[in-house]
């Protein structure tokens, strides 16, 4: 297979990265029954619409899912020359009757689905080029082929036609779930966008988003703010360039990313020890506070007893005080009676 299969040949480079992550988005856009079949469209020829549908179908692929690629591009399908299978028999000749020998195809779609070397990714090559590709499109025929394909996988990608150009695609997103629109960087214009936009709301399709493809590594600072593994998860589209100096950019922006992203670790396992210090401690601290309980129950035992003894040591002191005070009275009464009695005597005297 070709360079083209980013997700395939190098799964961890950024841009693989970015496809993953639409993955993830696609999965969740519609969670009540399911999201079994998906348009890649673009406005204009070259924005880069069967890279994407190629590499997303790898992506759902590598995620275990049962992927079937349909190249619904009958005027300048691709797709078989990025997988390297054979172009015919294919979408057209299944639609048309009629296989590229000018015989009856065979009436089961089944039997156009071609293997790769992806595990659980399958191709539908877009086969012969019609006369007639927009009424193949809207006959019965293609209804059944999406509700056959379904049944036997789990996502169909239907890689169509630029919208703007033809009508293939504003056809076929009627039948499909949802659809993409890769819009090229700095070529697809607004208008041009909106038009498309308008052509699908219309016929009663659903738009599942807008994808900008080919955006340079120097307007893409937004992705500093996205992180997966040391990789970036952002919008997709890495413009393919052998410029030095933007090789030197996404260099250094990568390896930016990985320093945040392993200061973020750093950071994680840093709040994790310290929860883990806090669940440990708790217990101690309970076994402290319940030894520090029984330490102070004894000691207002303790104090109990002592005061205890101490009151009635106070209470013999007194009593002691007393009989002295008593005795005391006693001898200064004595002193007094006989100062008087020595008085009296010395006035007789005279």
């Amino acid at each position: 297979m070709k360079k083209e299969l980013i997700t395939f040949k190098d799964p961890k480079s950024p841009i693989s990265e970015v496809f993953r992550t639409l993955r993830t988005n696609i999965q969740f856009m519609n969670t009540k029954k399911g999201m079994k079949s998906l348009l890649v469209t673009s406005t204009s020829p070259a924005a880069g619409k069967s890279w994407v549908a190629a590499n997303l179908a790898v992506a759902f692929a590598q995620a275990g899912k049962k992927v079937i690629l349909v190249d619904a591009d009958m005027r300048k399908g691709r797709l078989f020359s990025i997988f390297e299978v054979s172009p015919t028999p294919g979408l057209s000749n299944f639609l048309s009757g009629i296989n590229s020998n000018g015989q009856e195809s065979d009436e089961n779609i089944l039997s156009y689905v071609k293997t790769t070397e992806v595990d659980n990714l399958y191709v539908i090559p877009a086969g012969n080029i019609p006369p007639n590709p927009s009424e193949l499109l809207v006959s019965d025929l293609m209804v059944e082929v999406i509700e056959k394909l379904q049944n036997v996988c789990d996502l169909v990608i239907f890689d169509g036609t630029p919208s703007t150009m033809v009508a293939d695609s504003i056809i076929l997103s009627r039948y499909v779930d949802s659809t993409l629109i890769v819009a090229a960087y700095n070529e697809t214009k607004i208008d041009e966008l909106k038009k498309v936009k308008e052509d699908i709301k219309n016929v009663g399709g659903k738009i599942a988003g807008v994808i900008m493809n080919k955006i340079p590594v120097s307007q893409r600072r937004y992705e500093e703010r996205y992180y997966y593994h040391g990789n970036n998860t952002t919008k997709i589209g890495i413009k393919s360039t052998t410029d030095a100096k933007n090789k030197r950019e996404m260099e250094q922006l990568i390896i930016e990313q990985r320093k945040q992203a392993n200061k973020e670790k750093a950071r994680q396992m840093l709040k994790q020890n310290k929860e883990q210090k806090t669940y440990t401690k708790a217990p101690v601290q309970k076994q402290t506070s319940t030894i520090q309980a029984q330490k102070e129950k004894q000691e207002v035992k303790t104090n109990s007893i002592f005061n205890f003894e101490t009151d009635v040591t106070n209470t013999d002191v007194k009593q002691r005080i007393e009989k002295e005070n008593v005795d005391v009275q006693k001898l200064l009464k004595e002193m007094n009676d006989y100062v008087s009695k020595s008085k009296n005597e010395l006035n007789k005297g005279e």
